[in-house]
């Protein structure tokens, strides 16, 4: 039997790889407590998500394990061993600012649970492959520190610079730079990952996303930038901008291409190997730039404030160069655009908000 095992199922990534894997795989397995809930209130609930997954999925069966008690999650890969093939984990707690509030519960949940599932990995099925999504924000605030200029709608790259035509690459420092707590949760769990790889032999693999969204992610001022956006232009909610003059710039990748992603790797996985993965120069847009596209597709003029403090480690420029993962998976590329994406976005919300009413 082939199993695959995704965290934080109910969730933006885990969701869409519970569908794209459900004909793939002769079962899915999914851990989500929802605390998305916790972390962001009632607008960052996945319930509504995973309700869908348990109707749409005869293969899906859920559990609610919080990923940082091996006693809830040890009995889950005793019951399936080494029938698990896969371990997609995406549970995260993944706001900057969130982090500050309890580094405890945010180191937690990002490096202890990647740890405890990493262990029960090698315990219990150790030839299953073992995905790990990252984040840029690994990097720190060493982006800013390139030689970026100002246009009227953006921050930009100089075009001299080696980044200028594919954006930033895995070789950037991860030392010397500020993180956020955020930052440094993901680091060490990144780094275990690697070493999980590299040490043990495992068949482990880091993806450091830039911007992850599409039409099921549960966007909360706090966390899900492009989704809460449109919510807001959609119910006229005030939007705040938080520094750089909106002109800040972020990569921005579909779930479906990210997950898409993973399946090459799988197929063909690299131990202990590290992508960056975002939408890289083919989607990518300024705060700016975004609410334009917002209005465009929604047909409101959106409410939204500016303020001069930016968040702590947020990036001012931010483009993925994914040429590494392209050169060693050529079959894979991207499918959705920025603006299709923006769409199905707002489809999406609009009609979830309908239901709400």
């Amino acid at each position: 039997m082939n199993i695959a095992l995704v965290t934080g199922s109910a969730g933006l990534i885990g969701s869409e790889a519970v569908a794209f894997f459900a004909d793939k795989f002769d079962a899915i397995i999914g851990i989500d407590n929802n605390m998305r809930q916790y972390f962001f209130g009632a607008d960052g609930s996945t319930e509504w998500n995973r309700n869908r997954l348990a109707d749409t999925y005869a293969t899906y069966k859920h559990y609610t394990a919080d990923i940082r008690e091996v006693p809830q999650l040890e009995p889950i890969f005793r019951e399936y061993g080494a029938d698990i093939k896969l371990i997609l984990h995406t549970a995260a707690q993944p706001s900057h600012d969130w982090a500050a509030r309890e580094p405890f519960t945010d180191f937690g949940v990002n490096a202890v649970g990647t740890l405890n599932l990493l262990e029960m990995t090698r315990q219990h099925c150790p030839e299953a492959v073992f995905i790990f999504t990252s984040t840029n924000k690994v990097y720190g605030d060493n982006p800013n520190f390139l030689p970026l200029v100002e246009t009227e709608t953006r921050w930009e790259i100089d075009q001299n610079h080696p980044y200028f035509e594919n954006g930033i690459d895995e070789h950037m420092s991860l030392d010397h730079t500020k993180h956020s707590i955020f930052g440094a949760s993901k680091v060490a769990a990144d780094i275990m990952v690697q070493e999980y790889g590299r040490y043990f032999g495992m068949k482990t693999g880091v993806f450091r996303g830039g911007c992850l969204t599409g039409p099921n992610h549960s966007g909360a001022q706090l966390h899900g930038f492009l989704s809460y956006l449109m919510k807001c232009a959609i119910t006229g909610n005030q939007y705040t901008i938080f520094g750089y003059k909106g002109k800040q710039v972020r990569d921005n990748i579909h779930s479906w291409d990210l997950v898409n992603m993973f399946w090459h790797f799988y197929q063909n996985p690299r131990p202990g190997e590290v992508y960056n993965a975002g939408g890289g120069r083919y989607a990518n847009c300024s705060m700016l730039e975004a609410i334009t596209l917002c209005e465009e597709i929604s047909g409101n003029k959106m409410n939204y404030t500016y303020s001069e403090t930016n968040r702590i480690g947020d990036h001012i420029w931010y483009i993925s160069d994914l040429s590494k993962f392209k050169q060693h998976y050529p079959d894979w590329h991207w499918t959705f655009d920025l603006k299709e994406t923006m769409v199905q976005i707002h489809d999406s919300m609009a009609a979830r908000l309908a239901v709400v009413k």
